[in-house]
């Protein structure tokens, strides 16, 4: 296993270890697997340092993509396989693997147990691990596992590689702070004291399939710019289960313009048939309801403005996930890694993906706090949501 900061090249590493094991075993199966389908074909296999462009020229295996396959001149295939589909690898056999970016799959119990599974061609199948160290169980259990060799790298061991306005700009920003120690010296960090969330109360609760819902929310966060360094909307799909218990059903934040939050925000609504979607317009003011309802009039909008505090908002539905009434469906590791960093006796601003679950899950199971509540029932005038 290979935990590196950003740029350390773990994926170049894998993709020459793919490529030797292809080459020294001719007709064996490897499996590819990463956090989405798309993640694992723009990176894995078509990226800078994907298996494509690091191919000697003469030995560059056949890509189709419609087959989700990779073959080799000397018979040794792989295929494509996502975190998101973890029945997908019931039932394939392979000799190899590369699992990439572990920590993030949404299903990585589900996801690896049947990758193990399938691993058992061969005298002695093996699969590396890549993966930015976050403080997730299966990471956790692959370091103490006597059987995994983990290996570790910073950033700045890459630094003669990498452009220098990535240093200046970018790793410069979070030199110092639990985030740059994650995300660029690969430190498996504990839980951070003070937090409202912890991985083990959030990893306790965790479920792969519900029941029957009688309710779907889409809570929003508004970004009311998009420019550079604009945040992002944070933009989540909850639901209300018959058992009276809530269900965290997707995280579909986006960075971008209001109208693609807006188009992002009303996809999910569709998607997930979601009865209602509530935005807060503190920042975005009554622009948020006009941009939900420019795309779509017939999304049920409901804006709100919070009277009280995020820390004061956030506490409840807090106390809920401790008395074990809400539950994520999957794993949602952006959504989780803010919700385990914010600290509101720090005084940091709470953020997007974290405020639009508390909308969400306050609108579904606690009663309402004061707030000025604005409906959009009327159709409003066609305007550009620039």
């Amino acid at each position: 296993m290979i935990l590196s900061g950003r740029g350390w090249g773990k994926n170049r590493t894998a993709g020459e270890w793919v490529i030797d094991k292809a080459k020294m075993f001719p007709g064996c199966r490897i499996a590819l697997v990463a956090r989405t389908a798309a993640d694992t074909r723009d990176v894995m296999v078509e990226g800078e340092s994907g298996l494509l462009a690091i191919s000697h020229p003469q030995s560059t295996p056949r890509y189709e993509p419609s087959k989700r396959r990779l073959t080799w001149p000397n018979g040794s295939m792989a295929t494509l396989y996502s975190g998101e589909e973890p029945d997908a690898l019931r039932g394939p056999q392979h000799h190899f693997a590369h699992a990439d970016e572990i920590a993030s799959w949404k299903y990585p119990d589900a996801t690896w147990s049947n990758l193990m599974f399938g691993l058992r061609l061969g005298q002695h199948p093996q699969v590396v691990v890549t993966t930015t160290p976050r403080p997730v169980r299966l990471v956790k259990e692959l370091v103490a596992d006597p059987t995994c060799v983990t290996v570790r790298g910073s950033t700045y061991e890459n630094r003669a590689n990498l452009a220098p306005s990535f240093f200046s700009q970018i790793v410069a920003k979070y030199e110092g702070t639990r985030l740059g120690r994650q995300e660029l010296m690969a430190e498996i960090l504990d839980d951070n004291p003070g937090a409202l969330w912890t991985r083990d109360l959030i990893e306790k609760n965790r479920v792969s399939r519900i029941g029957d819902l009688v309710r779907i929310v889409v809570g929003v966060d508004p970004e009311a710019s998009s420019g550079d360094g604009a945040a992002e909307t944070g933009i989540v799909v909850a639901g209300a289960g018959v058992d009276g218990h809530g269900y965290v059903l997707n995280d579909a934040t986006i960075r971008g313009t209001p109208f693609e939050w807006g188009r992002q925000a009303v996809g999910a609504y569709h998607r997930h048939q979601a009865d209602r979607m509530v935005g807060e317009v503190n920042n975005g003011g009554e622009m948020v309801g006009y941009v939900i309802q420019s795309i779509d009039p017939s999304v049920a909008f409901t804006a709100v403005h919070a009277s009280r505090s995020k820390q004061a908002r956030a506490e409840p539905v807090s106390a809920l996930y401790e008395r074990g009434m809400v539950h994520h469906v999957g794993a949602f590791p952006e959504l989780e890694d803010q919700m385990c960093e914010f600290v509101p006796a720090s005084g940091q601003a709470s953020p997007d993906r974290l405020d639009a679950l508390v909308w969400a899950l306050t609108t579904l199971m606690l009663e309402q706090e004061p707030v000025e509540t604005i409906v959009y029932d009327d159709e409003p005038e066609m305007i550009s949501p620039y």
